[in-house]
Order: C-alpha cells, then sequence, then structure tokens
C-alpha cells in the first residue's frame, strides 16, 4: 500500500483512543498528523475535562485536534422539529400484545409438520425489544467523515468529493479484548482502517496500566449520559456520585416514553434501562456477572507487581451492533 495522505486518530477520549493519544503526543508512535473528536454534546463533563488535557498535550506535539458535530443528540431526540433519529431504547409493547405460534402435529413418519396456527397473548419478555440504532453513525461517524473528506481537500460547498489518490488513514483504538467488534472492511475511498493497540497487543487492562504509569491517571468512559447501554455500576455511579448528570438521565427517561421526538409515537414504552421500568426505579443495585467478573479481573490487576468493563461509545464499535446507516452513506 502506498504511503496514506493523512495518518488521523479517531478520538473518542475514553481509555483507548487516549493511550493512542498519548503514545503520539509522546513519540511511541510516530506519523500521526490529526486527531478528530465527534461531539453528540451530551458526553458527561469529565468527558469534555479529558478532551481539554489531551488538547494541551496535541498542542505541545504540534498535532492538531479537530472538534467536530452534528448537533447536540438529547435535544434533538426530543425536538418534533429536527429530523428523527433512532436510538436503541428498550422498548416494551402494551399488554394485550399478540403473537402467532405454529400448531404442529407428528405425521405418520414421525416428523413435525406445521398444520396451522393460534395467537396468544405475549409474555412480558416477549413484549420486550430494543430500538435501532442510528445515533451513532449521525452524530460520530458522519462529522467524522465530512471532518477527514476536508482535511484530504474536498473542495466547497459540500465537501464531498476527495481529490484522486489522496487516502486518510485512520486510528481507531479498539484493544485486543475487543477483537470481535473490528471490522477492518473499506467503508469509502478515502479512508483505510488501522488499529495500532492490536499491532501492539495491547488489551483494555494495557491501556489503563499505560496511562496511570505515564501520570494520566484514571480516565472515564466515553459516552452519552443518556445512553441505554450503560451498565448497572455506571447508572449507580452516576445516582451515587454524579446527581446532576444523573436527575438529566432521569429526565429524559421519562421524556422518552413514547419514543421522544418520533413523528410515529410508539405503541408500547421506551426506556433507557434494559428492565423496561422508569430509571430512577430500575433495579440498578442489582450486581451482574459481568460485573462480578470484572471486580475479580481488577482485584488480580491490583496485585501485579509491576502495576504503576465495558468500553464506552466508539464510532466503530458501539455494543448495540452495526449502525443502521452505513458509514459509506454521503455526509
Amino acid at each position: 500500500m502506498s504511503t496514506p495522505t493523512l495518518r488521523l486518530l479517531s478520538l473518542g477520549a475514553g481509555v483507548q483512543s487516549t493511550t493512542l493519544a498519548l503514545m503520539a503526543c509522546r513519540g511511541e508512535l510516530s506519523g500521526l498528523d490529526g486527531a478528530i473528536f465527534a461531539d453528540t454534546g451530551w458526553e458527561p463533563p469529565a468527558v469534555y475535562d479529558q478532551v481539554r488535557r489531551l488538547e494541551a498535550e496535541f498542542a505541545t506535539a504540534g498535532i492538531p485536534l479537530h472538534q467536530v458535530g452534528n448537533g447536540h443528540l438529547r435535544k434533538d431526540s426530543l425536538d418534533p422539529q429536527k429530523r428523527f433519529v433512532s436510538i436503541p431504547y428498550f422498548t416494551l409493547a402494551p399488554e394485550g400484545t399478540m403473537v402467532r405460534e405454529e400448531i404442529t402435529e407428528t405425521d405418520d413418519n414421525g416428523h413435525e409438520v406445521i398444520v396451522g396456527y393460534r395467537d396468544r397473548p405475549a409474555t412480558r419478555r416477549e413484549r420486550e425489544g430494543i430500538g435501532r440504532r442510528q445515533c451513532t453513525y449521525q452524530y460520530k461517524i458522519r462529522p467524522i467523515n465530512r471532518a477527514v473528506r476536508i482535511l484530504l481537500g474536498a473542495p466547497a460547498p459540500n465537501y464531498r468529493r476527495v481529490p484522486a489518490g489522496r487516502v486518510a488513514e485512520q486510528w481507531i483504538g479498539f484493544s485486543t479484548d475487543e477483537i470481535q467488534r473490528v471490522n477492518d472492511r473499506r467503508e469509502n475511498k478515502y479512508t483505510i482502517k488501522r488499529f495500532p493497540l492490536l499491532e501492539l497487543g495491547m488489551s483494555r487492562k494495557d491501556c489503563e496500566r499505560y496511562l496511570r504509569r505515564s501520570g494520566w491517571g484514571h480516565t472515564v468512559k466515553s459516552s452519552c449520559i443518556g445512553c441505554p447501554h450503560h451498565r448497572n455500576d455506571y447508572w449507580r455511579d452516576m445516582r451515587d456520585n454524579r446527581p446532576t448528570e444523573w436527575a438529566d438521565a432521569v429526565a429524559f427517561d421519562h421524556a422518552i416514553r413514547k419514543g421522544g421526538a418520533s413523528a410515529d409515537p410508539l405503541t408500547g414504552e421506551a426506556f433507557l434501562h434494559r428492565s423496561c421500568v422508569p430509571l430512577d426505579l430500575a433495579p440498578i443495585d442489582h450486581i451482574t456477572r459481568t460485573e462480578w467478573k470484572d471486580r475479580q479481573l481488577d482485584l488480580f490487576d491490583d496485585l501485579e507487581p509491576d502495576d504503576g468493563d465495558e468500553s464506552g461509545c466508539s464510532p466503530y464499535g458501539c455494543v448495540s451492533g452495526a449502525p443502521i446507516a452505513r458509514a459509506s452513506e454521503a455526509a
């Protein structure tokens, strides 16, 4: 492959991308030409503090940091005048919802065959669902792609057509424990993905150790305050230690009960918590198996002599799966 025109870090300001940023700023990874932070407008204050700290590191290293956005996710979600963008809320169909099931019989050869159908009331679990995800594309991937095209020289006013032969190498902060979320498929002609942490064999725990040894310290997760994919431990920490954010998330949860600003209100109801219970009543004090496992890993990690959860939101690895809209769509 020929040398890329630019090497650009997709900066989420969480653990992994902060590690890459510091490595680049301190000369441990060479060749970075810039970083792009896509702001949804609804990140926790601590994330914006991290971005400001990184901005100073980038400035010292002579690496530009480009902050971009495409609106304010919270406000837009509740504004009927804004274009509706689906967020992966947890949904609950109304009581009385019917499901159709097969009626089978065994034929003379011992095979089960369908002889008809019947409708019955859905169980609580069968009434639960999850909405489609468009927020990552609209508020992260789309503004990042536009910024990349501009940096590669796409002309005004729409910045859509990148000059031939100009390509950006996008650095994405997936670590070895997230390899199942990696997709290195070319989404467009002007970007090529690169995963430096995988090349270095670094896990999320390795990144946390690096940040401690480098003097950076604790790094919070990068994700929207009201992301439906927060785990119970995240919600508990918000409730117990960040009351302003908690009040914001609870108010938003109540406001989306019919799906937010959708032109077609939900037949059922939408919730931020997977229990499909209002957030301020949800069972967030329940410690899940995943959280117990992480606590055990943290204990052993603290015992390691060389020591000085779940990832947050990434444009290329939201826990809810692939975006509804392809990253290659015109942005």
